[in-house]
């Protein structure tokens, strides 16, 4: 059996990409699924004078040996403003700190959503230009526009965009 970790980059309690990624990462066969929510790893703000004087917090020790003990990564980034939710930039950043490969090579099926009708594009791109430096492997990636409209916990309503999600998702599976 294969570990898949769904991470919502998002702390918000009812996240739509930690509902996503979660979604995706049960869709894979003969696997195990562990949501990381990212409201169970308190971690301050990152900054070079809070990382001299405590330390790296013990939940982003926590954190990195999930990643390290995954066969897969799904990953769904929330978009605000643009760029990366400020929770998921201060884990990443905190992260990085202990190993510049924060996502250590393993599969990863990269996603964002959003509300709005462009799913998430921007910080998608972000996504998929940086991580391969910093250890993703990004076998797949897919954006989900206009959440609400387009999503439910049978699946994903239009044709095409579920038919795109399942191939992603099948890729994924090939690779771990």
């Amino acid at each position: 059996m294969k570990k898949i970790v769904a991470i919502g980059g998002s702390n918000s309690r009812s996240s739509i990409n930690k509902t996503l990624a979660t979604y995706a990462a049960r869709q894979i066969d003969n696997s195990e699924v562990v949501v990381a929510d990212l409201n169970d790893y308190a971690l301050p703000l990152y900054g070079i004078d809070e990382e001299k004087d405590n330390g790296i917090p013990e939940d982003a020790h926590r954190f990195n040996e999930l990643i390290a003990s995954a066969d897969g990564l799904v990953v769904s980034l929330a978009e605000h403003n643009g760029s990366y939710s400020t929770a998921f930039k201060n884990a990443f950043d905190w992260l990085s700190r202990i190993h510049q490969k924060v996502w250590k090579n393993k599969p990863m099926l990269l996603m964002a959503t959003s509300p709005g009708a462009r799913g998430g594009a921007t910080v998608l791109q972000t996504a998929k230009t940086s991580f391969p430096h910093l250890g993703g492997n990004i076998v797949a990636d897919f954006s989900l526009p206009s959440f609400h409209n387009n999503f439910s916990e049978e699946g994903i309503a239009d044709k095409e965009l579920n038919t795109d999600l399942h191939n992603k998702i099948r890729l994924l599976q090939e690779a771990i």
